[in-house]
């Protein structure tokens, strides 16, 4: 069985959120938008993004996501940015972060409540 594939629908819904954050980042300097909603989407960019292009079990990948979210969010409290001697590089420090929060660990639980109910009811219509 083949694991690659490009699904298109869900291809759409990462670009769809990927301009959508690229927006947030840019103009949204607030207190609730930029760091909660933000974070929440970016859950849903990342489920979205390995849905595009692997064949597999769409709850395990919400679990792998959700998993992935709480790695970069403890790489944070560990400061691995200064670690790694990359806190003068931009590019780690949007990626990985330099602030750990225990409201995103909430945020991300979210998210992934969000994508396991989404799916669920895609596969209930698709039956």
């Amino acid at each position: 069985m083949n694991n690659l594939v490009f699904n298109k629908n869900y291809f759409f819904l990462f670009l769809l959120l990927f301009v959508t954050e690229v927006l947030i980042a840019l103009y949204f300097h607030d207190n609730f938008i930029r760091p909660y909603f933000g974070d929440f989407l970016v859950v849903l960019l990342i489920h979205c993004f390995g849905m595009s292009f692997l064949n597999c079990n769409k709850y395990k990948m919400a679990i792998a996501v959700l998993i992935f979210a709480f790695m970069v969010e403890f790489a944070q409290y560990f400061n691995v940015v200064e670690q790694l001697n990359l806190q003068n590089s931009t590019i780690a420090k949007v990626v990985i972060g330099t602030s750990f929060s225990c409201h995103d660990l909430i945020i991300y639980v979210l998210a992934f409540l969000f994508i396991i109910g989404f799916e669920y009811v895609l596969a209930k219509k698709k039956s």
